[in-house]
């Protein structure tokens, strides 16, 4: 079992940037590809990022590609999500997962554990 925890998450002004922390427990947390979803008021979860085991392959949805930037550090058991030039349509709250793969696109639809969300506000 994987336990997460999310944080970093705020309100930040159109243009800023904020970078989500994610802390999660296990032994095998390398074993687990981990992932980064969103959902904003009236939406539908949405794909944001994933990142394999090892951290050598990253998967970003196209809202997102070339602005945030996920990486995981299994020494200590986090990933990140680094957000720059953001957006009000960015405005959601923002999930952690953790998949039964270590692929970062086989992940996607194989997220298993789940954070307890923070929220990001993104004023214009």
């Amino acid at each position: 079992q994987v336990q997460l925890v999310e944080s970093g998450g705020g309100l930040v002004q159109a243009g800023g940037s904020l970078r989500l922390s994610c802390a999660a427990s296990g032994r095998t947390f390398r074993n687990y590809a981990m992932g980064w979803f969103r959902q904003a008021p009236g939406k539908e979860r949405e794909f944001v990022a994933t990142i394999s085991g090892s951290g050598g392959s990253t998967y970003y949805s196209d809202s997102v590609k070339g602005r945030f930037t996920i990486s995981r550090d299994n020494a200590k058991n986090m990933v990140y999500l680094q957000m720059n030039s953001l957006k009000p349509e960015d405005t959601a709250v923002y999930y952690c997962a953790a998949a039964s793969d270590n692929n970062a696109y086989r992940a996607r639809v194989a997220l298993d554990y789940w954070g307890q969300g923070t929220q990001v506000t993104v004023s214009s």
